[in-house]
């Protein structure tokens, strides 16, 4: 079945498992300095630039928005992407993760810049991802103070091996991990909009009505560069 029946493919190999492993040993060693830079009060925990240690969906996790060499791959893997899809794409943003033992992914949907999205295992403990590509955003609700309600539905259990990929529509159907048993995983999102589209998801992070050629890179004028010089700022 292709990505339009299922709502997901997976790409083997996506990458080789030499440049995999040499980026996971790279974002293992950005965490490294991280920790030593922040203990050290060289840089503010809060500056994002060099990475963070706990987000909104992972509190114990080091993670970096559009770091350099995983802004890279996204560029890189971009045209196999659009070939397992059958889509034009534009590239939006990257996020890494490591992942330690314990982490767990909440069950979520994903804001409009992440409309396609993709998992790449870098390295580390193999740790399966779920999705549920059945049940897509027209059945969101949210509590009484605006909270999103997973659906709770079973999803499917995909595994990867280092350099695989798996291609999801991020913005439209749940995914989650259960908690992780390893030491850590390594992964990296590469995020991107279908050409000539528009955000009609609500609640979910970004503007209604915002057009994929307004957004590309995520509103930066290129990538590379930290959220902060984003225009089309989200409310979460």
């Amino acid at each position: 079945m292709s990505f339009r029946e299922k709502n997901y493919s997976i790409i083997k190999g996506a990458v080789s498992n030499e440049l995999a492993q040499f980026c996971c040993d790279y974002f293992l060693l950005k965490e490294k300095v991280a920790d030593t830079l922040f203990k050290e009060k060289f840089i503010s925990p809060y500056s994002h630039i060099h990475g963070i240690f706990g987000d909104t969906q992972v509190n114990n996790a080091f993670a970096c928005y559009a770091d350099l060499a995983m802004e890279t791959l996204l560029v890189k893997t971009l045209p196999k992407v659009e070939e397992s899809t059958g889509l034009k794409l534009y590239p939006t943003y990257s996020y890494a993760r490591v992942y330690r033992r314990g982490s767990l992914l909440k069950r979520h949907i994903d804001r409009f810049s992440c409309q396609i999205s993709t998992t790449l295992f870098l390295g580390g403990s193999k740790w399966p991802i779920y999705i549920d590509s059945e049940s897509n955003n027209k059945e969101i609700s949210y509590d009484q103070n605006g909270n999103y309600i997973p659906r709770n539905k079973e999803g499917v259990e995909i595994n990867l091996e280092q350099g695989d990929m798996l291609l999801y529509k991020g913005s439209e159907y749940e995914h989650w991990r259960d908690g992780l048993n390893g030491d850590h995983c390594v992964q990296v999102f590469l995020h991107y909009n279908i050409q000539g589209s528009t955000n009609e998801i609500t609640g979910v992070g970004s503007q209604v009505g915002l057009k994929s050629e307004n957004n590309i890179f995520d509103g930066r004028p290129h990538l590379g560069l930290p959220v902060y010089f984003k225009k089309n700022q989200w409310v979460n």
